[in-house]
């Protein structure tokens, strides 16, 4: 099935509360002196029509570097919040999401979905298991199967994805990697943002 460029949005997951990080921003932690949410934006903004961000706290500082950032309508609701928040604003009938602590990219990745989905869209399986989050959704059963979910409060990505009967996309060889203790910001060569601060949410006018 072909999807195009203009068929497609970006979705990078940053709402995270990163406990174990002290409560870091993992969109800014940096290496090699790029944001973490920049390098992603630049890796694959040129294979989308619109780069949106989920995230609950500096708006202002998304919007600084160009990126529109959309903000959980309800607390507490794990990635299908902020799922919920960027498919109520995609407005595209495919949306491909990253969880935005991914290490390891691949630029090819959403090739490699498009291709292994037969309509019903695909996740990815690297060598450290199902990585649902690295995922290439159809917007519209999407948003139809969240409504069941949310109102269940069956909030399991994987759940999700078999009740849309998404495709499972085996990548042999790579692992995404992910930031969830400073042991892995160390190992990956990460460093904490210059301008980390207290852990702070924007009010709810910011909110779509």
């Amino acid at each position: 099935m072909s999807v195009l460029r203009n068929d497609l949005s970006l979705g990078l997951l940053a709402g995270g509360r990163a406990s174990r990080l002290g409560g870091l921003d993992k969109a800014w932690l940096q290496r090699d002196g790029e944001a973490q949410v920049l390098r992603l934006a630049r890796v694959y903004s040129p294979q989308v029509a619109q780069v949106w961000v989920s995230a609950n706290r500096d708006h202002a500082r998304y919007a600084a570097h160009g990126l529109q950032a959309l903000a959980d309508a309800e607390p507490d609701l794990g990635p299908l919040g902020g799922l919920a928040a960027l498919v109520g604003a995609c407005a595209t009938p495919w949306l491909f999401t990253l969880p935005v602590d991914a290490v390891n990219l691949d630029e090819h990745l959403l090739s490699a979905l498009i291709a292994a989905q037969t309509g019903q869209g695909a996740y990815a399986i690297d060598d450290d298991g199902v990585q649902p989050l690295f995922a290439l959704w159809p917007v519209a059963p999407l948003r139809a199967a969240l409504a069941v979910a949310l109102r269940r409060r069956a909030l399991a990505v994987r759940a999700l994805q078999a009740a849309l009967g998404m495709a499972a996309l085996r990548l042999d060889g790579l692992r995404f990697g992910n930031l969830n203790t400073l042991d892995d910001l160390a190992a990956a060569g990460f460093q904490a943002d210059s301008q980390a601060g207290p852990e702070r949410c924007d009010p709810p006018t910011d909110q779509h």
